[in-house]
């Protein structure tokens, strides 16, 4: 398993081993072991699995508030998306910053994004099913989110017209709106 900092240190990119053979492949998926050595030490509670239909089907941005705070590692098992994170980390030398990774079932790579930031990601393939984790469990009063679409963000989300939204998502607020004192850089 390789685990590589992403231009957003904080924000892992996870490459698990893939072993194939005329049968098929096998492939450790999770090592709590290998992420302690990089430095990640909390602990997975739920695991969350959602299938979106179409291609540019966009959820996101979201995140929960503490004291439900949540990483989260994402993965995909059938078709492909652009997994993004916006650092919203107030004092963090990258506030506003994301990052973006393709992930997919064929190249099997994972995302550890951090509490503090803001999560989304758009379907490039119809049929798409990602899987997470969390260190949270959901906690409905503590669910926010941030505009896909915020032009001070200026995600380039490599749709192919107009995605398919939530109603949710349709009237997230503008990241300008984000309490000043949300996630202060250092304690998340």
């Amino acid at each position: 398993m390789t685990i590589t900092p992403q231009a957003i240190p904080s924000v892992l990119l996870i490459e698990p081993r893939k072993f194939g053979d005329s049968r098929g492949f096998f492939s450790e998926t999770f090592r709590e072991d290998a992420l302690e050595k990089a430095g990640f030490t909390a602990r997975f509670v739920q695991d969350n699995h959602s299938l979106s239909a179409q291609a540019d089907t966009l959820r996101g941005l979201h995140y929960q508030r503490p004291p439900h705070a949540q990483d989260k590692l994402i993965r995909v098992v059938r078709g492909a998306i652009l997994d993004v994170a916006v650092d919203i980390r107030a004092g963090s030398p990258t506030f506003g910053n994301s990052v973006a990774v393709r992930l997919s079932a064929e190249n099997g790579h994972q995302l550890l994004i951090p509490k503090g930031f803001a999560h989304g990601f758009a379907t490039l393939e119809p049929d798409t099913e990602v899987l997470y984790k969390v260190t949270d469990y959901y906690a409905p009063e503590c669910d926010a989110g941030i505009a896909w679409n915020d032009p001070d963000l200026g995600i380039d989300w490599q749709l192919n017209g107009e995605p398919m939204l939530s109603d949710k998502d349709r009237v997230l607020p503008a990241f300008a709106a984000l309490p000043a004192d949300l996630f202060p850089f250092g304690e998340f």
